[in-house]
This record gives structure tokens, sequence and C-alpha cells, in this order.
């Protein structure tokens, strides 16, 4: 029991350090659940807002939003939760904030100025994060896929 709550304790510690850097999507002590819950599946289902995180994330972030619903509404509030319901909540809030956090770096936009090939005029090339991970994936792949092809060609003796 004593190492449940050391462990909640630095755990609650750690989250607190964190969210004094940035404002958590989903903060069960400031407000509301229940809106919260409804604007995060808003925003996820806008297409636009958290465009970034991938159809199992998107999942894993509604179950975790349903499981703290569950727990809310069996309890009534969080202060009434028992400490195993209360661990388990936090995780799920972890859950949701790590992975809309992560989405939202994913989403952030970033100019770089370069100058094409054969040109003396630089450009401005604006990309998200992740369509700049995408590009260099899809190049690294195309890379992969050309020197297989090639290892794999006669030499023309």
């Amino acid at each position: 029991m004593r190492k449940t709550l050391l462990l909640t304790a630095l755990l609650a510690a750690a989250f607190a350090a964190a969210a004094a850097d940035t404002k958590p999507a989903l903060d069960l002590d400031a407000a509301d659940f229940a809106q919260q819950r409804e604007k995060i599946q808003a925003a996820l289902g806008d297409g636009e807002t958290y465009a970034e995180i991938k159809p199992a994330d998107r999942q894993r972030v509604s179950v975790a939003l349903d499981r703290i619903q569950t727990h809310l509404d069996a309890a009534g509030s969080v202060s009434a939760l028992s400490q195993a319901d209360r661990v388990e909540v936090f995780n799920d809030q972890e859950l949701v904030n790590n992975v809309l956090t992560q989405a939202a770096a994913d989403s952030r936009l970033v100019c770089r100025r370069e100058t094409p090939v054969g040109s003396h005029r630089a450009v401005n090339r604006c990309a998200t994060v992740a369509e700049r991970r995408r590009q260099a994936e899809d190049a690294q792949n195309a890379l992969r896929t050309q020197s297989g092809s090639q290892q794999g060609l006669p030499t023309g003796e």
C-alpha cells in the first residue's frame, strides 16, 4: 500500500512538473470532464486539429476517455475514486495528454529557406513536422527499393 501511495505521489509530482511547461489537453482537476471530453472528441473528429494522429492512436484516446468516464460515473468525482482507480484514471489521462501533445508537435509548421538545384533564387519551403518525416521516410524507402532492385540486375557480360 505504501509503495502504491509513493508511486502515485511521484507520478503526480512528475505530472505537475510537466504540466507547468505546457497546458495539458485533459486536466481532471481544472473543469468538468464531460466538457473536456466533448471538446477533445470534436477536435479529433474535425479532421484538422489532430490531423497527424494515426487511427490506432485515435482509438486509444477514445477508449481511454471512455474508461475515465466510466470511473468518474461510478465514483462521482476524482476525489471519491479508490486508490487503484485513481491510478488507472491518471494513467489514462497521461495517455490522452501524451498522444494529443505529440500530435500538436507533429502538426507544427516549419519553413526553411532553400535554393533549388539549378537556380540562384531561394524559396521558402513549408511543411509540418509530420510531413517532413513522411518525406524523409519515403525517400529512404525509395533508395532501399532502388538499391535492392539494382543488386538483382545482370551485370551485362
